[in-house]
């Protein structure tokens, strides 16, 4: 899983107390990086390499806002916000993915993402909106619709160029495999990951400016009341973006400022990512302890007798 020769710094360790009694430990490694792809500070190796997983999200809408698709189909912020989510299936969320499809002219039915467990409709599977957008783009370019999640589609092509030019490599070397939901996902450093988002964040390309500004607009068609995603950029106030990965993986960019951080943990619990985010973006004053409170009450405090504890900090190189 860890690639390259970069000397390791010391990982970060989120361990799980009951009444103040280590029970669980998970051990987090974490990157900071300039929109240059220079590593600032780094918990870990910054060469670890792991699945980007929905964090890629917001870089697959650049297919959509860099083709004519939103002018041509009259699409708003907002569609463009459940684009980039990982949504939980509410009403206002799946009216939303509903409305590209309708604006578009696609059916419903187009959708390759699974039905969830207990419901009836592909629309309600929390990635359907980035679905969504990959058939809107495909009906602008007239390109096949039934097999959009292909590697070699047109479309899948297009959105492995952009990232590929974003890290500056070439796509070809990439690795890829399916997502969960059927789409392509890519195996990358930790440190592209945090430059991804500082330049996603850096302010300096419209087509990802406009991304930035529906994801922080809208948090909540991102992910959903009470989520981390939502609740940090609600409380940030439009100065961090933020989108979580499955399996551990947390990204964040500081907008205007050109930083990203890019957070694994290696045993893929949900509940140590938050925890370690909170941590490192107090230390790196990118919330305010009052922000810091309030999401450590939501994402650290698990109930009456359970808590979570933060151990280790980001090395400056």
């Amino acid at each position: 899983m860890t690639r390259g020769k970069r000397t390791q710094t010391p990982v970060i360790e989120v361990r799980l107390l009951r009444e103040g009694i280590v029970e669980s430990t998970h051990r987090v490694q974490a990157v900071v990086c300039d929109n240059r792809g220079r590593v600032l500070s780094v918990a870990g190796n910054p060469e670890t390499s792991t699945f980007i997983r929905s964090a890629l999200k917001p870089f697959q809408a650049l297919a959509v806002t860099t083709t004519g698709t939103l002018e041509r189909y009259n699409l708003n912020d907002r569609d463009l916000a459940i684009i980039c989510s990982s949504h939980q299936g509410k009403v206002e969320q799946v009216r939303q993915v509903f409305h590209i499809l309708w604006r578009c002219d696609v059916d419903p039915s187009a959708l390759q993402c699974p039905i969830p467990e207990g419901t009836k409709s592909p629309l309600q599977h929390n990635c359907s909106g980035k679905h969504a957008g990959m058939l809107a783009v495909c009906q602008q370019r007239q390109w096949p619709l039934t097999s959009y999640l292909q590697y070699h589609h047109p479309v899948q092509k297009l959105i492995l160029s952009q990232v590929a030019e974003l890290m500056k490599m070439p796509g070809e070397e990439l690795i890829r495999a399916h997502d969960d939901c059927g789409a392509p996902t890519y195996f990358v450093q930790l440190r592209q990951m945090a430059s991804l988002y500082a330049q996603l964040a850096s302010g300096d390309n419209l087509a990802m400016e406009r991304i930035v500004r529906a994801m922080t607009h809208h948090p909540h068609l991102i992910s959903g009341e009470g989520a981390f995603d939502t609740e940090l950029m609600r409380l940030s106030e439009g100065e961090l973006v933020s989108k979580a990965g499955s399996e551990g993986v947390q990204c964040i960019g500081r907008i205007g400022e050109g930083m990203g951080i890019a957070i694994k943990v290696m045993d893929g619990a949900k509940r140590a990512k938050y925890a370690v985010a909170i941590h490192l973006l107090k230390q790196m004053g990118w919330i305010t302890p009052s922000i810091s409170e309030t999401l450590s009450e939501t994402f650290l405090k698990l109930g009456n007798y359970k808590r979570l504890e933060v151990i280790g900090e980001l090395s400056m190189l």
